[in-house]
C-alpha cells in the first residue's frame, strides 16, 4: 500500500511541477525587466564614441530581443558625470580623466535616452548618491564638490564619501537630481546600495564633526538612519517636483535585517540594510518615499549566509507596498545547480519564485552585457521562454492613474515602404494624460480581440506608425492599438481590420 501511495504523490508532484513551470512560462502583461548598465567597472573608460555607441547599440540591440523594457544607465559614479552637467565635472569612467570632456563631443545620457525610447524601452537614470571618489581615483577635477567642499566629505577605506549627516550634502545631490530630470526625458531616477559605507572590522565611520554639530543627543545609529531618511524623502519629493510621472527607485543590499539583530528579520547572516549601511528600506517603502525597489538578491538558492529562496520570500512578505522587483546576478544564476535538478542551473528555479510569490512584479538583470553575451543560455531562455512576449510596466496609481485617449484617425495606407498602418496620438490636456508609447495587436478572422493576452502583441513602440506584412491581400486581419502615457496607464483600443 505504502508503494502506491509514494507512486501515487510522486505523479501528483510531477502533475504540479509541470503546472508551475506552465504558469511560470506564462508571460504576464505587467512586468519590470530591467538590466543595470554599469559604468563603474571601467568598461567605456577611455574607449571613444565610436566604440561605446557600437558596443551599446549591440547590447541594446539584444536585450530588445531578450524582452528588456527598462536600462537603468549608470550617469554618476563618484560626484561626476557621464552627461553634460554644469555642476560636476566629466567622469573619468568615461575619458580617462576626471573633467575632461569627450572627443568627439557627445552626450551618453541623452543617447542612450533616444536610443531606448526608440526600441520601446524606459531609460532610467541611476547614480551613486553618496561616493565621492572611488579607490582607483588618484586625480579630481578642480571643479568637483568634495574638492572645493572637502570638509562636507570623508575618508573611509581609501573611498571618500559625501558625510550624510551633512544637510548641505544632501541639499546639492538633491540638485543634481532636479537637474538630470529638469533635461532629460528620463523614465526613472535610480539609486543604488551605497549609503553610508560598508563597514570594515575595526574602521569607525569618521563623522564625529557632524554628529557634533547635527546629532540631538541622539543614538548615533538612529541619527545615522534618520540623515539617511531626510535624504531619501527629500530627494523622492524633488523629482516629482520637477516631473511627477519620473518613477524614484532604490537597489538595496540584499538584506534587510538578520533574524540574530531583529526577530521580523530574514533567516541570513550578512551585512543589513538597517544596522551596517543605515539605510531603513522598508520605512521608505511604507511611508511612499520611492514608487519602486529592486533589493539585491544575488546570491544562489541554498547558499548557507544569504538564500535566495529565504530572502525573496521575506522581501515578498514584508515589503510589497510598493512594487518590488528583484534583483538578479546574472553570472552566479547560471553558475550554480538548481538543487532540485542539478542538470540545470538556477534560472528556472528562481523565476517560479519571482512569478509565484505576492507583490513581485519583476526582476533587474545584474548586469546587461552579461545577458547580451547569453552566459549560460540565460538570454535566449529570456527570450524563447519567461520574456517570449512584450509587456507593459507595472502600473503605479499613486503617482497617477488615469488611462489617455485611445489613438485617432487609424488607418493603413500604401507608401514606399510598403503597406503602413497609421494613427494619430490621444488629445491630452496635461502631461500625464499624453501618450508616451502604442500597443500594437493583431488578431486573425475569428479570433475574439482579447487584450490581455500577451501573445498578440507585435509591438510596443513610440511611433505612430507599423509596416504591416503585406502578403496577397487575402488574409482578413484584425489590428488593435493602444496609447500609454507617462505611467503606462493603457487607453482603450482603436480597431482596423486589414486584408494582408
Amino acid at each position: 500500500m505504502q508503494k502506491y501511495k509514494s507512486l501515487f504523490l510522486l505523479i501528483v508532484a510531477c502533475l504540479l511541477s509541470g503546472t508551475i513551470a506552465a504558469q511560470v512560462a506564462k508571460n504576464p502583461k505587467r512586468e519590470f525587466r530591467g538590466a543595470w548598465i554599469q559604468a563603474v567597472n571601467g568598461q567605456w573608460q577611455g574607449i571613444g564614441r565610436d566604440a561605446m555607441q557600437a558596443e551599446l547599440t549591440r547590447e541594446l540591440n539584444a536585450l530588445q530581443a531578450d524582452g528588456i523594457n527598462a536600462i537603468l544607465f549608470q550617469c554618476r559614479v563618484e560626484g561626476d558625470a557621464l552627461y553634460a552637467s554644469q555642476l560636476e565635472p566629466w567622469s573619468r569612467y568615461l575619458t580617462g580623466q576626471q573633467g575632461t570632456p569627450p572627443s568627439p563631443y557627445w552626450d551618453p545620457l541623452q543617447w542612450m535616452v533616444e536610443q531606448c525610447h526608440a526600441r520601446g524601452m524606459e531609460l532610467h537614470a541611476w547614480i551613486n548618491p553618496y561616493r565621492a571618489k572611488t579607490k582607483g581615483t588618484t586625480a579630481m577635477a578642480t571643479t568637483h564638490y568634495a574638492v572645493q567642499h572637502p570638509d562636507r566629505c570623508f575618508l573611509y577605506d581609501n573611498l571618500m564619501i559625501f558625510d550624510p549627516g551633512r544637510p548641505e550634502n544632501r541639499a546639492f545631490i538633491c540638485q543634481v537630481a532636479a537637474d538630470i530630470v529638469a533635461r532629460y526625458d528620463i523614465d526613472g531616477f535610480h539609486i543604488d546600495d551605497y549609503f553610508y559605507p560598508y563597514p570594515v572590522a575595526g574602521v569607525p565611520i569618521p563623522d564625529d564633526a557632524s554628529y557634533a554639530a547635527y546629532g540631538r543627543g541622539m543614538d548615533r545609529g538612529d541619527w545615522r538612519r534618520e540623515n539617511v531618511n531626510t535624504f531619501i524623502r527629500e530627494l523622492h519629493n524633488t523629482i516629482h517636483a520637477v516631473k511627477p510621472w519620473v518613477k524614484f527607485g532604490v537597489s538595496p543590499f540584499g538584506i534587510y535585517r538578520n533574524q540574530r539583530s531583529w526577530a521580523e528579520g530574514s533567516a541570513t547572516n550578512g551585512t543589513q540594510n538597517y544596522d551596517d549601511l543605515y539605510a531603513d528600506v522598508l520605512k521608505w517603502i511604507n511611508e511612499g518615499w520611492i514608487d519602486y525597489n529592486i533589493p539585491q538578491i544575488y546570491w544562489e538558492i541554498g547558499n548557507r549566509a544569504a538564500d535566495y529562496d529565504t530572502l525573496i520570500r521575506w522581501w515578498s512578505r514584508y515589503a510589497s507596498s510598493r512594487p518590488l522587483y528583484i534583483g538578479q546576478d546574472v553570472d552566479r544564476t547560471v553558475a550554480h545547480p538548481d538543487p532540485a535538478n542539478p542538470s540545470q542551473h538556477q534560472m528556472h528555479a528562481k523565476m517560479v519564485l519571482q512569478r509565484g510569490l505576492p507583490g513581485v512584479y519583476g526582476s533587474c538583470q545584474w548586469y546587461a552585457r552579461a545577458v547580451a553575451d547569453d552566459r549560460g543560455g540565460y538570454g535566449t531562455m529570456l527570450r524563447t521562454i519567461y520574456h517570449r512576449t512584450p509587456a507593459l510596466q507595472p502600473v503605479m496609481p499613486w503617482i497617477d492613474k488615469k488611462a489617455p485617449g485611445k489613438p485617432r484617425r487609424i488607418k493603413p495606407i500604401w507608401t514606399s515602404d510598403g503597406y503602413v498602418l497609421f494613427w494619430q496620438a490621444p488629445k491630452a490636456k496635461k502631461p500625464l494624460d499624453e501618450a508616451h508609447f502604442y500597443v500594437v495587436y493583431r488578431f486573425a478572422k475569428g479570433e475574439k480581440v482579447k487584450l490581455e493576452e500577451t501573445d498578440h502583441i507585435l509591438a510596443i513602440t513610440p511611433n505612430t506608425f507599423l509596416n504591416l506584412p503585406y502578403d496577397n491581400g487575402k488574409q482578413k486581419w484584425t489590428y488593435v492599438v493602444t496609447a500609454l502615457d507617462r505611467m503606462q496607464n493603457e487607453s482603450k483600443g482603436a480597431k482596423k481590420t486589414v486584408k494582408l
